[in-house]
């Protein structure tokens, strides 16, 4: 065993890799996550009225958050911190309901409920091992599982040319083009390379199409031309509203939240690390997501999650030193404190983006295909998941099925197939009887058996029991 002073290996989580060798794989995390995470405050900018310059803080803020966070679960505080080799930061998941939230009470009533939705997540991280038995591998594998079947339509309409089906040039054959060869790049570059080559397939990919790009017209750098050198954020740029409607919204959408969490946790430690996920990792896990969650209301940066894209990227290299990821949160910390090196990473056309994470996260769903399998399938497990991925998908797939919901469940469901399918498996897990495979063969050999007494009653034929007649006659 090497000591952690002499061990540069990247496919051990305390190896300390040479610069050299940590920085290319350090960047795939970085702009696997970047568009990540400026779209959410991008998107609820425009839904709450803000101004130009409140956008750029709440772009800013998101990027320093997403860093911080990300240090912060790597190397822990106390029990705070899940101490394994996972970005986090500011997250998809919730964008759904913060927009029903920010439309009616405003960038304030998001922050407040998202305070109660922190510590709430913190509850949640606090009895988790008391009830991480009902969490088992069918029902976070299927979290995992439906965390890539819906990320797939934004990687193609990122490859199509923007996350906007309505935006101009959306699906012309210069975007496919792009999109395509970038994705063969990453193929040619994951199969075929050698080295820090074959660990670093995205970034590889990311370059050659985005070199291929600036010809074509297709990188803008107009933001970068305009963002400051330096900006300090400054706490409490946004006053504080608590409205009950808003909160149950948020505290729903953060227990659900812990779930995604609990899934991403999964299959970092199943992929990456060869192993089931430790009681202490979870709990530090959420304990610490709802910490920075809510801190992050003080500085309004939105709500933190896992980054399962991140996740696909672990589970697709196996590289899992600490210090890959903790150059990307330096990154991010960077970035969040100079507006001109994160609006030079949003120069990333859409295309290439799309290309390069495309099978990053069919990753993310084959890792919750492999937690699926810890479990057995019996009949039960296989109605479990078949279920989850029928209602979360389909109700994903035709919105307007629950427009006459309550406007509460709308914001929690529509268009959050996560949410739909923690639930459903959640429940089922519960409520359905637990038949393994063997007591379901005992359950056909009986009903075979009955079967076959009640044929040979049917001929008049005496029913023979262990080896005797049992035709009522006396012997």
């Amino acid at each position: 065993m090497q000591s952690n002073a002499n061990n540069t290996s990247l496919f051990d989580f305390h190896g300390r890799p040479r610069l050299l060798k940590a920085l290319p794989i350090s960047l795939q995390h970085v702009l696997a996550m970047i568009a990540g995470v400026i779209t959410p405050p991008i998107i609820i900018a425009g839904v709450v009225g803000a101004t130009p310059a409140e956008k750029l803080q709440l772009i800013q803020i998101a990027v320093l958050a997403s860093g911080v966070c990300t240090l912060f679960h790597l190397y822990g505080v106390w029990k705070f911190g899940a101490r394994l080799p996972a970005i986090f930061g500011v997250g998809f998941a919730y964008v759904p309901t913060l927009i029903a939230v920010g439309g009616q009470f405003g960038i304030e009533g998001i922050l407040g409920a998202q305070l109660i939705g922190g510590i709430t997540m913190m509850v949640v991280g606090y009895f988790i091992q008391y009830i991480r038995h009902l969490f088992p591998p069918v029902v976070a594998g299927t979290v995992v599982l439906v965390i890539g079947l819906s990320l797939y339509d934004i990687a193609i309409r990122y490859i199509a040319g923007s996350g906007n089906v309505d935006a101009p040039q959306f699906g012309e054959l210069k975007n496919w083009g792009v999109g395509a060869l970038t994705l063969v790049t990453v193929l040619l570059a994951s199969q075929f390379g050698r080295g820090v080559v074959k660990l670093s397939a995205i970034i590889v990919g990311l370059l050659v199409g985005y070199l291929v790009a600036l010809p074509l017209g297709m990188v803008d750098f107009g933001p970068v031309e305009t963002a400051a050198w330096i900006a300090v954020p400054t706490p409490m740029p946004f006053e504080m509203e608590f409205h009950s409607a808003a909160i149950v919204s948020l505290v729903v959408i953060c227990v659900i939240n812990s779930v995604q969490t609990i899934g991403d946790l999964s299959a970092t430690s199943v992929a990456g690390m060869n192993r089931e996920l430790k009681t202490r990792e979870l709990t530090g896990g959420l304990l610490g997501n709802g910490l920075t969650t809510a801190a992050s209301a003080f500085f309004g940066a939105l709500p933190t999650s896992t980054f399962s894209q991140n996740v696909g990227i672990v589970a697709m290299t196996r590289v899992i030193s600490r210090v890959v990821l903790a150059i990307a949160g330096a990154f991010m910390l960077l970035a969040g404190f100079s507006p001109k090196f994160g609006a030079l990473m949003t120069t990333i056309p859409y295309p290439v983006l799309g290309g390069a994470t495309i099978t990053v996260f069919g990753m993310i769903t084959m890792t919750g295909i492999q937690l699926l399998t810890k479990d057995e399938m019996s009949a039960r497990n296989m109605t479990i998941v078949g279920l989850a991925l029928a209602l979360s998908l389909g109700i994903a797939a035709v919105p307007s099925a629950i427009a006459e919901f309550p406007q509460t469940l709308q914001n929690v469901i529509g268009g959050a197939p996560i949410v739909v399918a923690a639930i459903t498996a959640f429940v089922l897990n519960l409520v359905l009887p637990r038949t393994t495979l063997a007591d379901e063969a005992r359950e056909r050999e009986a009903i075979a058996e009955a079967d076959a007494a009640a044929e040979q009653a049917a001929r008049g034929e005496p029913r023979v029991d262990g080896g005797r007649v049992a035709s009522g006659a006396r012997d």
